[in-house]
């Protein structure tokens, strides 16, 4: 039998797991959104378009610790609970995230350089394996009941406030500075206010509850005579193959579309449209700040009629209108057509809200974190973190400036097949 939860305890779980996720995704954003920058001071070259692309390797090879992260931290929360591993996560990515803010350039230490701010990426790339998973599943356990897809989109709240919060700090600091002190010493900013970020997710973290669920199944477990067949592990891949798939497809599509979107093209608009940085951040910053209400409307919604019909018209709706906005910026470049395109990713917000309960709830808790942890940094390894540096490497090869819209296309069409091959359990 769960124990009672109070309303006090649940708000500090969605206050936690919020910020910690939150931090997550701001390093990656601002990462993103200073790539041009960084490009500049830790790879210089003397063709803009390779110094970019060098910076976005870096950031998509940060995703190959992911998967590992993911595994070690979703096996760790299943075995020992949500709260540990939540604790050790934002841990490790407050000091990946401040090491990025104090890296002195390849201008003073040379190599050294790119090779310390690949070890930073790996650091929080690690740590934040686990995060998507183990922080949903806390939410979704610690849900009332007929309410897990709204207490699962704070999920896609703290996304979009890390993505609305690293382009205002963005924005301000590029209107407010001269361009000699951004790239001296504005670029970093954001970074180092993540390690201010990190002891207050952790402090919240440490005053949570463990999950009531996961309590539950721990005294099953322990009332239980008969010994595990397999491992968790073993019991994941060999019991429940069809949750994996769709695990994996919605996320490959999810991420690609965030990632494109959130990441590539901001720095797109301005290394090869020529269109203002600053421009581009602000777009992302109105429809950031828009996804907030939309996710937690979007997360109710799904309550009421259901994840997928929630989930499928967004993959349906998000290809068709990504394709014909993006081919009118690159027809006609202007601020106006670029926001035109930004806000198809007012989907994103639909799809984000329903999303995080689906990943958890159709995995039972013993491998929940495992499960979905697992699934969802494949997906963003294979699709997320490397679409800054396929659709730049597209663009470079094909010399096509519409190419990323075939990238759009495929990744939709892997969430649709993923969640076509779902069936619901008994």
């Amino acid at each position: 039998m769960q124990q009672a939860v109070s309303d006090a305890m649940r708000r500090r779980v969605v206050i936690s797991s919020t910020i910690g996720n939150a931090l997550e995704w701001f390093d990656f954003t601002v990462f993103g959104l200073f790539a041009a920058t960084i490009s500049k001071l830790f790879f210089p070259a003397g063709d803009p378009l390779a110094s970019l692309l060098s910076t976005f390797a870096v950031f998509g090879l940060a995703f190959v610790a992911r998967p590992l992260g993911g595994l070690v931290f979703g096996l760790y929360a299943d075995r020992y609970g949500r709260k540990a591993a939540l604790v050790a996560m934002i841990t490790m990515m407050a000091i990946g995230t401040g090491l990025i803010g104090v890296l002195p350039t390849f201008e003073s230490i040379g190599i050294a350089a790119p090779l310390l701010l690949l070890l930073a990426r790996l650091i929080q790339g690690f740590s934040a394996g686990g995060e998507f998973g183990s922080a949903s599943a806390m939410l979704i356990e610690f849900a009332p009941p007929g309410r897990k897809g709204f207490y699962g989109a704070f999920q896609t709240v703290s996304q979009a406030l890390a993505f609305a919060l690293g382009a205002l700090l963005a924005v301000a600091l590029g209107k407010t500075l001269p361009a000699a002190d951004f790239a001296s010493w504005g670029w970093r900013v954001p970074f180092i206010l993540g390690i201010l970020i990190g002891p207050v997710g952790w402090y919240l973290r440490r005053r949570c509850d463990e999950s009531p669920e996961f309590q539950a199944y721990l005294a099953e477990r322990a009332a239980s005579a008969a010994p595990a067949k397999r491992t968790p592990l073993g019991q994941l891949f060999a019991e429940h193959p069809r949750e994996l798939m769709a695990s994996f497809g919605l996320i490959a599509a999810g991420t690609a579309i965030y990632y494109v979107g959130g990441v590539f093209l901001p720095a797109y608009a301005a290394s090869e449209l020529k269109l203002p940085l600053a421009d581009a951040q602000l777009g992302l910053l109105v429809v950031s700040l828009s996804n907030i209400p939309l996710g937690l409307a979007s997360g109710m919604l799904s309550d009421r009629i259901g994840r997928r019909r929630v989930i499928v018209p967004a993959l349906l709706l998000y290809p068709i209108f990504y394709v014909l906005l993006f081919k009118q910026l690159v027809a006609e470049p202007s601020t106006a057509h670029l926001w035109q395109l930004q806000t198809v990713g007012l989907i994103l917000g639909v799809l984000g809200g329903a999303l995080p309960a689906f990943m958890t709830e159709i995995f039972p808790v013993g491998v929940r974190a495992t499960g979905a942890s697992l699934m969802y940094n494949l997906g963003v390894m294979l699709f997320g973190g490397l679409a800054p540096f396929i659709n730049t490497w597209l663009v470079q090869v094909t010399g096509d400036k519409s190419a990323p819209v075939y990238y759009i296309l495929f990744a939709a069409a892997v969430g649709l097949l993923g969640i076509a091959m779902y069936r619901e359990r008994a």
